[in-house]
């Protein structure tokens, strides 16, 4: 098994974590894929460098698989990351658009109503990111911080993004791009220690998050303590709900009344984490202040609908 960490020459939020990997010690040419695809061989890890946009080059995994022969246990993806605030920060968040129906059109990549497994590593990763990036001097100019689950491409496998924002003046950053290299470099075992994020087939409790921003801070907040494993985050933008109908009790609102995306972007979510997961308790933690009264009744009945559990921030340790 093979670990896929992919990056892209038109992104110098990607080009510059993977060429400071690349020079770290052990690596060697490896075979290319079509389409000019190339890639570089460290143990088990395989670099793979193209130039297209990094969102638009769906199912690496399975074709890496096809072409070379080699199976793919997860994909990690290098990238730059866009914020209105412009402000400096080191991002880490899972994949998907479970929220798009079949005739939307994803803005950013990925398959309507898709959600990839989320890689185990992601809160591992995050807290190992913010040690690095203190120990760096990068903290507190720069922010770490989980994203909510967003974009394509589409993968097979439990994946992640690791991205570097918010402009232009620091996607180019080396000293981030460092940051990010060593976490690759520690988190994958690469430098003879022990690989950090390896689900065990274990039977801890994974958090699913739901409601909230897209920077998930009440999650955030569980997700920093050692320990945590983190599944999707679906931020509010994640959860289209309609109105109850004029004349019933937005109050007590049950799952039925409300229609839109939600249940789906839920109910697909959750499935990946259990399937990123194998053996773990997949709990859901919910950003109370985020919901009115009406969507949390009803988002609360459906899950208790499908069985999954609600988990306050106590139940998670």
């Amino acid at each position: 098994m093979v670990i896929l960490v992919v990056a892209t020459t038109a992104d110098p939020a990607s080009i510059g974590p993977a060429s400071a990997f690349l020079s770290m010690p052990g690596w060697s040419p490896g075979p290319s894929l079509q389409e000019g695809i190339e890639s570089f061989s460290n143990g088990e890890v395989r670099l793979l460098k193209h130039e297209k946009s990094i969102v638009r080059e769906d199912d690496l995994d399975l074709r890496w698989e096809a072409a070379i022969g080699e199976p793919v246990s997860e994909v990690i993806f290098l990238s730059r990351h866009t914020a209105v605030s412009s402000r400096p920060a080191l991002t880490v968040h899972p994949i998907g658009v479970p929220h798009l129906k079949d005739d939307e059109t994803p803005p950013q990549g990925g398959r309507p109503g898709w959600a990839a497994q989320p890689n185990p590593r992601i809160g591992p990763w995050l807290r190992l990111l913010k040690q690095i990036a203190t120990d760096q001097g990068l903290v507190p100019e720069f922010e770490i911080t989980l994203e909510a689950t967003h974009h394509g491409p589409v993968t097979n496998k439990p994946t992640m993004f690791l991205e570097i924002g918010s402009t232009e003046e620091y996607w180019g950053r080396q000293d981030a791009a460092q940051a990010i290299a060593l976490l690759l470099w520690q988190g994958l075992g690469l430098g003879g220690g022990t690989p950090i994020g390896t689900w065990n087939r274990g039977t801890e409790k994974v958090l699913l998050g739901i409601g909230g921003g897209h920077y998930a801070p009440r999650h955030m907040d569980i997700v920093l303590k050692d320990g945590i494993w983190v599944g999707h985050l679906l931020s509010g933008y994640s959860l289209p709900m309609e109105e109850p109908a004029k004349g019933n009790s937005k109050s007590n609102s049950n799952s039925q009344e409300i229609n839109g995306m939600w249940k789906h972007a839920i109910q697909v979510s959750y499935e990946a984490t259990k399937s990123a997961f194998p053996g773990g308790e997949v709990m859901a933690h919910l950003d109370h202040k985020s919901f009115k009264g009406w969507q949390k009744n009803a988002i609360t009945n459906f899950l208790t609908e499908q069985n999954i559990k609600i988990g306050k921030p106590d139940d998670f340790f």
